[in-house]
């Protein structure tokens, strides 16, 4: 940029010189939320601004759900597991839930603590009685960098420029050292105000577990309204956010085929990709009766160019809609032939006149690919010559739904599990809806499409599935012994069957795995977020 300078300096050295520093994150769901207004604008006829957005009572229904997918900071399979526990009704519940699930929470031991007293299990206590104005918030249990000043400076004496010392020392990771002398004068301000050694050993604990990365409480607060605004959205404007969260791809914990059924599985009409209708991005359409579903736009066929795209757009709105595949290549000679069979394969010239499925539309790009000037005026001959002469049977099912992952990897139709539900009612295998009504500790069975798998740092070696299917995510735990013995089909099948005991406690469903099998379902080119 013309009149900037970058300058490349230690960040502590600059604060040591008195130089502000701003962090600047670039979120993607900054974009999604800008999208979500101008949408809900267009389309609603709703103004909405982002520092108004009301406290609602369905939103927050939602959260206590874990019905979270899609949205900032409270999609992930651990805060799922505890927002029916944290069970938020207001903002501030929010921005403990945004800060709970860390490292620095979960290794200080402050998470259980915090949700046995939010759940009324715990008795509130504090690690001393000076305390209570600084940890009442967050019943007596330290989550925040604000309250690690207040807490030195309580119980220590530290002065605001020694606390702000050791804040830094603890968010340092390599200032361990540096640590160990201000624990020092940590122990001693409060021995001097008569803490014994125990007490003065849970305080240090709270303390040094910030190394492991507290959140400050503005910055919680401030994500936790991002998280509240994609939740408000999503849950009131189903259509706004799930076009803007598309659009904005990659982000966010889940591809874009788990947004989309989710979106489904939440009553949105999802309508096919379609050269005489679709724009590069995804679009909002209107419906008789007042609804409104969403259009999967060109950018999603893998391979088209974009200028390609664009072109069909364009001749589309000086000409009107494509009459056939040879008017299509007539119209818009930018697209090779590599794009036209990626458009007949997912399906987007089955609106073209005289195409009545894919593979009626692959024969007829082929024939279309080779028509060249004095041809182009025997269309109608050509045509009728091409359907009494094109012997390709629809695709099948399966062939369908491998053209669409490999294509635009999603598909709009039935999730791939539900062709299969018929057989697995009879094998006694549960749907992730299913496995709701199931007993705490009993042996049960389910499969699903892996979306993710995650070995977090703090889980002692367990693996955490996340396996979909047409009625929801269902997740399996796999302990370090299990992984060793089926290692391949942990980290390579893309459909798997999964035997073990259910853990069902506070609305909060897994699987603890005995047996993992892999199903035949392998050729489909489903995407899933590992190991992250």
């Amino acid at each position: 940029m013309p009149g900037r300078t970058v300058v490349q300096w230690d960040k502590e050295d600059c604060a040591d010189l008195g130089i502000i520093k701003v962090d600047l994150l670039g979120l993607g769901m900054m974009a999604v939320l800008k999208d979500c207004l101008e949408l809900i604008e267009e389309h609603h006829g709703d103004r909405v601004d982002l520092a108004q957005l009301p406290e609602d009572s369905e939103v927050y229904r939602t959260l206590q759900r874990a019905d979270t997918v899609g949205m900032f900071q409270v999609e992930s399979r651990a805060q799922m597991a505890s927002l029916p526990r944290n069970h938020p009704e207001k903002f501030y519940d929010v921005v403990v839930q945004v800060a709970i699930i860390r490292p620095g929470p979960i290794v200080g031991k402050m998470m259980h603590p915090y949700m046995r007293r939010r759940q009324k299990k715990e008795e509130i206590t504090y690690p001393h009685p000076s305390l209570e104005p600084v940890l009442k918030r967050t019943l007596g249990v330290p989550l925040f960098q604000e309250q690690l000043l207040r807490m030195a400076m309580t119980v220590a004496n530290f002065t605001g420029a020694e606390a702000e010392e050791l804040r830094r020392a603890v968010g340092m990771r390599r200032s361990w050292e540096r640590m160990k002398n201000l624990e020092g004068k940590l122990r001693a301000g409060m021995t001097a105000n008569g803490l014994d050694a125990a007490t003065q050993e849970n305080i240090i604990q709270n303390i040094s577990s910030f190394a492991l990365y507290g959140f400050p409480e503005s910055h919680a607060a401030s994500f936790a309204l991002i998280a509240y605004a994609s939740a408000y959205f999503k849950v009131k404007y189903l259509a706004a956010f799930t076009c803007a969260i598309l659009n904005n791809q990659p982000m966010g914990f889940y591809s874009p085929a788990v947004l989309v059924k989710d979106a489904q599985r939440h009553g949105l009409q999802v309508k096919p990709m379609d050269v005489q209708i679709s724009e590069w991005a995804c679009t909002i359409e209107h419906e008789t009766g007042g609804t409104l579903s969403l259009r999967l736009g060109l950018g999603y066929a893998k391979g088209l160019r974009k200028q390609s795209a664009s072109a069909i757009a364009g001749s589309r709105q000086e000409q009107g809609r494509f009459q056939s595949a040879e008017n299509l290549v007539a119209r818009v000679p930018s697209l090779n032939r590599k794009e036209l069979t990626l458009l007949a394969r997912v399906g987007a010239l089955n609106n073209l006149d005289g195409i009545e499925h894919r593979r009626d539309a692959l024969w007829q790009v082929e024939r279309a690919g080779k028509l060249e000037g004095p041809l182009l005026t025997q269309r109608n001959e050509l045509l009728q010559e091409a359907s009494e002469s094109r012997p390709l049977q629809q695709m099948s099912t399966e062939e369908r739904l491998i053209a669409d992952y490999a294509g635009t990897g999603l598909t709009i139709g039935k999730h791939p599990m539900a062709y299969r539900r018929e057989d697995l009612r009879r094998r006694r295998i549960h749907s992730a809806e299913e496995l709701r009504n199931c007993k705490d500790g009993e042996l049960v069975r389910t499969a699903g499409c892996v979306i993710a798998r995650q070995r977090p740092g703090t889980a002692k070696g367990f693996i955490f599935l996340s396996m979909e299917d047409e009625t929801g995510i269902a997740n399996v735990i796999v302990t370090p012994d299990l992984y060793e013995r089926e290692r391949l089909v942990v980290t390579r099948s893309k459909f798997i069957l999964a035997e073990g005991l259910l853990q069902n406690q506070d609305g909060v469903i897994h699987v603890k795995a005995l047996r993992l099998q892999a199903l035949s379902d392998q050729t489909l080119e489903v995407s899933s977020h590992d190991f992250h």
